[in-house]
């Protein structure tokens, strides 16, 4: 078999370091061009408020800091959030070939799993 099948979706985002960008008459379908961090903001309860998406060259956010957070592709919805804590999600565990980071075991992947769904408000989530 000249292609196998691989089971996921690789979307190219920057190359050489120039940004790109699918397009797409389905508005779903289309992708923010170039690299990107994310980030999770917490409330003062300690719970998830959204996970914000930004271009690499941003500054990241900070806690105490009001942001305006925009959905992607529906300009109306918009919100302002002031974080108590801000994560950061990405984790580089290879860079140009090599190793750079251990991964987690899948106990401790579970684990933290199973904490982010406890953390959860009940009208982030959907029943399955």
């Amino acid at each position: 078999q000249k292609q196998p099948a691989l089971g996921c979706v690789f979307k190219l985002v920057e190359l050489k370091g120039k940004a790109c960008m699918k397009l797409s008459q389905d508005v779903s379908k289309v992708t923010l061009p170039g690299r990107k961090e994310a980030y999770r903001l917490y409330g003062q309860d300690g719970r998830p408020l959204v996970d914000l998406l930004t271009r690499a060259s941003d500054p990241a956010p900070t806690a105490g800091t009001r942001i305006l957070c925009r959905h992607p592709f529906q300009e109306s919805h918009r919100a302002y959030v002031n974080p108590a804590k801000v994560e950061h999600l990405y984790q580089l565990y290879w860079d140009d070939g090599k190793l750079c980071e251990s991964y987690p075991s899948l106990e401790e992947i579970r684990t933290r799993v199973a904490q982010s769904i406890a953390l959860l408000r009940n009208d982030h989530t959907r029943a399955l």
